[in-house]
């Protein structure tokens, strides 16, 4: 029997039982479809991650408070805040650094005329476009003097400007808002970021440091310090420099520990990165559970076929079917299931990952590999699970099938 002859014998018998085909390729096109689904979320995850962090800056070290302890016992990450304006000043004097933001954070209810609305409030310096990569839309940024003579002046994003002005034919630039019930006047508008995973860049309200902390958040200490290193090549010597003058700054001696933590954004990145891969693996790991179980059902389907054609089988036998062509013919009748079953399920799961990027919250990023990898490992459970079935009844001898009822 050629080749082309067992395939349409295969897809006879398949089309012959069809709501039994169907439900042994269901665990195929369930496993396929859901490990898809899972590695584009996982690395559309990832991208949306990598991109947030590149947007806070370029060559950009994060200067933040260390961590206190009491009895021995620490009290986490950010408990011990020493950082101050005038570090941000001594940071900002070496010369592997190219420019220093200091930020202090909040919440904050902005109102304007009737309507009201809650945003991240920042209070940073005039430097904040250069450090953290971002650009004005409209109007201006507020000036070194503005910063040090404590302007009532902000820059607000687009989500803000769309939620407080909802007349759109309004200009937000020059309007007076309060802020905490204290008057400020926009000055600009941040250009769009767009939002990554829970994070809105958009949804800020930028005002000077020295003014959000002497009128609305009351602390005499900075949260966060971002510098950005002069150049990709000095990240490790700004680094250096920078705790040495903090150190200095905090007169420490030699023994004592950081009071501080200096994280750069490729330490940043690949921390995240490597978190989300481990959670694809492991969610990729899950679904692929799925393809096995399929490929059990494969061939729990395909020994019921032998049984049931156990006669067919010696009839072919005792007309000069060869034992390779009884092994061939079941053999693409379960490698057919798995394949038909695997290219539904790449487009079930390239559906699945497009929904789910389009309604849900979550970013999903296909491509070519997985889908590959999915198709090739359904072919190989056919082929795998396929086997024994195939040999079961390519080992049937022509007189005991011939007698089977």
């Amino acid at each position: 029997m050629s080749l082309i002859e067992c395939v349409r014998v295969s897809f006879r018998s398949i089309r012959a039982n069809g709501l039994r085909s169907v439900l042994t390729m269901l665990g195929i096109i369930i496993g396929v479809a859901a490990v898809i689904a899972m590695v584009a979320i996982g690395e559309g995850t990832s991208s949306s991650v990598a991109s947030q962090i590149n947007g806070l800056g370029s060559n950009l070290l994060i200067v933040s408070p260390g961590q206190a302890t009491q009895g021995r016992v620490s009290l986490g990450a950010g408990s011990l805040n020493t950082l101050t304006m005038a570090d941000a000043e001594a940071i900002a004097e070496n010369d592997s650094v190219a420019g220093v933001a200091p930020s202090v954070n909040g919440r904050a209810q902005i109102v304007w005329g009737s309507n009201n609305y809650s945003s991240s409030l920042e209070g940073t310096t005039a430097d904040f476009l250069q450090v953290r990569n971002a650009e004005v839309a409209q109007g201006r940024f507020f000036s070194n003097f503005e910063v040090t003579r404590q302007f009532n002046v902000a820059v607000v994003g687009t989500e803000v400007v769309s939620n407080l002005f909802k007349n759109a034919t309004t200009n937000p630039i020059g309007q007076t808002v309060q802020i905490n019930r204290v008057p400020f006047t926009i000055i600009g508008v941040l250009k769009s970021q767009g939002s990554s995973g829970m994070t809105n860049n958009d949804d800020r309200i930028l005002i000077p440091i020295t003014t959000a902390m002497s009128r609305l958040t009351g602390g005499k200490n900075v949260g966060t310090i971002y510098v950005s290193a002069a150049s990709s090549d000095v990240m490790d010597k700004a680094q250096q420099d920078i705790r040495q003058t903090l150190r200095a700054k905090h007169n420490l001696r030699p023994q004592k520990e950081d009071d501080f933590r200096i994280t750069s954004q490729s330490d940043i990145l690949s921390t995240a990165q490597e978190v989300s891969s481990s959670m694809t693996a492991l969610l990729s790991g899950i679904a692929a559970i799925s393809l096995i179980v399929g490929g059990i059902g494969v061939m729990n389907i395909m020994l019921v076929s032998v049984t049931e054609r156990t006669r067919e089988i010696g009839i072919r036998k005792a007309i000069g079917a060869k034992r390779r062509d009884i092994l061939r013919q079941f053999l693409i009748e379960a490698v057919t299931l798995s394949l038909i079953g695997g290219i539904l399920g790449i487009a079930f799961g390239v559906g699945a990952a497009l929904l789910i990027s389009k309604l849900g919250s979550l970013s999903t990023s296909i491509s070519l590999t997985p889908i590959l990898y999915a198709f090739l490992t359904s072919s190989l459970v056919g082929v795998i699970f396929g086997v024994y079935p195939a040999r079961k009844a390519a080992q049937l001898k022509p007189i005991d099938a011939l007698r089977y009822e």
